[in-house]
Parts: C-alpha cells; sequence; structure tokens
C-alpha cells in the first residue's frame, strides 16, 4: 500500500461521512478525519483520507484559515495527488458565505487556473441543469431549503450564487454538451476562460463521464457524487483491490442521539420511538442548561442496558418554537455530554442522526480518526474507532430511510 491519493476536504462532519461513504462504496480504503489533522495520525493504509471540518457556518477568512491548514496538511504530510472540496449538495452558503472564499483559497495554494463546480448528487436527488441546482423535482429556492436559519437557499442558479462569492469569472457547462462524453468536458474546462465552471449533471453517469475529465486536476469541488465518481477513476488507474471487509455489530448497549429537525430525521424518530424507549430534550421546559441535562443523565443512568435507548430533541417547528442559536448550542452541548456519559457507561454503538450533532458528539468523545465501514443506508458509513472501542453512524439529517434508526441500532453486522 503507498498511501492515498485523493484527499478531500469537507465542510462538516456529516458531509465528511457522506464523501467518506461514497469513496468507500467505490472500493476504496478510506480515514476519516474530524477537525484538523494532527502529526500522529497513520494514513499509510488507506486509498482516501478525508478531513472533515466544521466549517460551513464559519466566516469566511476563518473558514479559508482551516480549509488551507487542511489542504497543506494533505499535501506536505499526506501527499496526496489530487485535493477534492466537498460542499453540501444543495450548495448551502450564502453569498456571504465562504464555498467561494475556500475554493479561490485553494486554487491560488495548488496553482491551478480553473476548475467545476460540481454540488449535484442524483442519487439523493440533487441535480443541476442550465445551471440550476433541484431538490427532486422542484428548484432549490422553492424546496425546504428556502427555509434553512442558517444558509438560507433563495436562488437556485449555482453560476449566480458562485459568482457572488469570488471576484473570479464563473461559467457553465450544459447537460447537452456533458452528455457528449469526457473529451468533450475535458476539452471545454482547457478553453474556459472562466476560474469555475457549474456542470450540469442528471445522471450518475453524468458524474463519471465529468470524473474522467477532471482526471489530473489538482484541485476538484463538489459533492459527493462527483467525490465517489472520482474515487471510482482512481481504482482504475491504481488497479486497487476492493476493501470488502464485513463487521461484526459490537456486543455493548446501544444508543441513538437525534438533534436535526429535517422532514427525513422527524420520520426516523417517530418510527424509533414505536421500537425504543426514549427520553425528549425540550430547552422550552427548563431555565438552565444544567436543568436540561441532570434528567437527561438521571434517565440515561437507569436505562442504559441490553435494549437500544434513543434521546433526541428533534420536532416540527410547531413544536420547538423560533430558530434561537444559543437554544441550539445548548442542546448541542446537551447531547454532546450526553454521549460521554453512555460511552463511559459502557455503551459501544452509538447513532447519531443531524449535522450539528454529529459533531457535538464527535468532539465530546474526543475522536479524531475513524476508519470507514460499508454504509447502513445511502450516504452514512459506519465507522469504527480504534482507540475508543466504539462503532459510530453519524447521519445528516435528510438521509436514510425511515426504519435507518431501528435498523442500526439493532443490526448484527455493521458492514
Amino acid at each position: 500500500m503507498t498511501g492515498p491519493v485523493l484527499g478531500c476536504i469537507a465542510d462538516d462532519y456529516t458531509g465528511g461521512t457522506d464523501v467518506a461513504a461514497a469513496l468507500r462504496r467505490r472500493g476504496l480504503r478510506v480515514v476519516l478525519l474530524f477537525g484538523p489533522p494532527s502529526d500522529d495520525v497513520d494514513i499509510r493504509d488507506c486509498d482516501a483520507v478525508v478531513v472533515a471540518l466544521k466549517s460551513r457556518a464559519l466566516d469566511a477568512e476563518a473558514a479559508v484559515k482551516m480549509s488551507l491548514a487542511a489542504q497543506q496538511w494533505l499535501v506536505d504530510d499526506a501527499h496526496v495527488k489530487t485535493v477534492y472540496f466537498k460542499y453540501c449538495s444543495t450548495f448551502d452558503s450564502t453569498p456571504a458565505g465562504n464555498i467561494g472564499p475556500v475554493a479561490d483559497a485553494l486554487l491560488d495554494a495548488m496553482g491551478c487556473d480553473v476548475t467545476v463546480i460540481c454540488p449535484a448528487s442524483p442519487e439523493h436527488g440533487r441535480t443541476v441543469y442550465q445551471g440550476h441546482l433541484f431538490v427532486g423535482d422542484r428548484l432549490l429556492s422553492e424546496s425546504s431549503m428556502r427555509h434553512h436559519p442558517l444558509t438560507p437557499m433563495t436562488d437556485s442558479d449555482v453560476v449566480r450564487l458562485m459568482a457572488a462569492q469570488t471576484t473570479h469569472t464563473v461559467d457553465g457547462l450544459s447537460w447537452q454538451r456533458v452528455r457528449r462524453g469526457p473529451q468533450v468536458i475535458a476539452g471545454a474546462l482547457s478553453n474556459t476562460c472562466a476560474r469555475y465552471v457549474v456542470v450540469d449533471a442528471l445522471h450518475d453517469g453524468d458524474l463519471d463521464a465529468i470524473a474522467h475529465a477532471v482526471d489530473g486536476m489538482r484541485v476538484v469541488t463538489g459533492g459527493a457524487g462527483l467525490a465517489g465518481a472520482l474515487g471510482g477513476v482512481v481504482r482504475e488507474h491504481d488497479n486497487r483491490s476492493p476493501d470488502v471487509t464485513t463487521v461484526r455489530a459490537p456486543a455493548g448497549p446501544a444508543v441513538v442521539f437525534a438533534g436535526s429537525c429535517s422532514r427525513a430525521t422527524l420520520e426516523q424518530v417517530g418510527y424509533a420511538r414505536e421500537h425504543f424507549v426514549s427520553y425528549r430534550l425540550d430547552p422550552r421546559t427548563v431555565g438552565t442548561p444544567a436543568e436540561l441535562l441532570a434528567p437527561a443523565r438521571a434517565w440515561l443512568a437507569d436505562h442504559l442496558g441490553s435494549q437500544p435507548v434513543m434521546i433526541y430533541s428533534s420536532a416540527p417547528a410547531g413544536e420547538r418554537g423560533p430558530a434561537d442559536p444559543a437554544v441550539a448550542d445548548q442542546l448541542e452541548a446537551t447531547i454532546g455530554a450526553l454521549a460521554k456519559d453512555a460511552v463511559d457507561a459502557g455503551a459501544q454503538r452509538i447513532v447519531v442522526a443531524g449535522g450539528e450533532t454529529s459533531g457535538a458528539v464527535v468532539d465530546a468523545l474526543g475522536i479524531r480518526s475513524v476508519v470507514v465501514d460499508a454504509e447502513a443506508d445511502r450516504g452514512v458509513p459506519w465507522c469504527s474507532t480504534a482507540d475508543h472501542g466504539v462503532s459510530l453512524l453519524l447521519k445528516s439529517g435528510n438521509f436514510g430511510a425511515a426504519d435507518l434508526l431501528v435498523r442500526a441500532a439493532t443490526a448484527e453486522v455493521l458492514a
């Protein structure tokens, strides 16, 4: 094994698991790092390394600094050939956001003149046509992302969205040209005067064509869909044997934590409540963070055992009140503390729903790196933590079937 060829920088933790899952699905051995890398991480026995940052909601200056540090480590220490900047398939970023500034900084650092912008993930219903991003059959601006509390997406034109975040020229490449294959795409990229080209993609085959066209680029940007396709190109070139490891479920207790209020997670929580004993964290009923944490700790101590349990703050809009960042921080800190309590008490399987919630749990447990195993659902992989003896599943709010939390907490084979 010669070490990783591909290095990815993801702008949040579940974005990191999503892209890691896409690469693992292509048979690559993947190490996932949470937070800025440290010098003592062993990445020799892998094909790709993913650095998951918590930079999506940061201001541009802070996000650039964090991302450049990751890029420098990937190039100087991990010796990767290509750096992939992974953002959400709904291109979560305001005009003052950081996708553009981070991409600019990465291209400057790597001495690159042009790259693609490709958020499409057809398997999750995210497609780009004539430069416009669709969620299912609706424009992004008409989807639930229009009302996102941190990054409300009120425009669907990715060319326009990106142009608002960079001083460089942004152009588009239509699906009619993408469908003609890698040579046409590569030719368009070679002849463009723009620094960024938003490429249409309606099918996974389009992503494969784009991946072959950008093969050799030092910086590529997009969602997990293109990253997975690029992983397939890595396999083709290096003729690396696919990883087909099977992982048995740990024997210790399982705990589900849910903080996302997305439609998918609410459905999953509702289904899990029918199968597990559960406890809801409702900050409206208490006065201080300590008053929220203490009874939840007591409940967890009483119920942690041979059967899975669930602690959740997920609730529909009418049951959670107006958006309040302070309340969100309080809930994340509480769930992080409860996750540490659970692991300290012997829990060996931790299932988490929600990006910010996942970040809180990973940070509270002090987990810095994991080996990525196979998926429980598309984009939702199991992760093995060698130092903690815990199997971890981190789920983006919108991902997974209705029974995912139940399956994850009860399966005998994880991967």
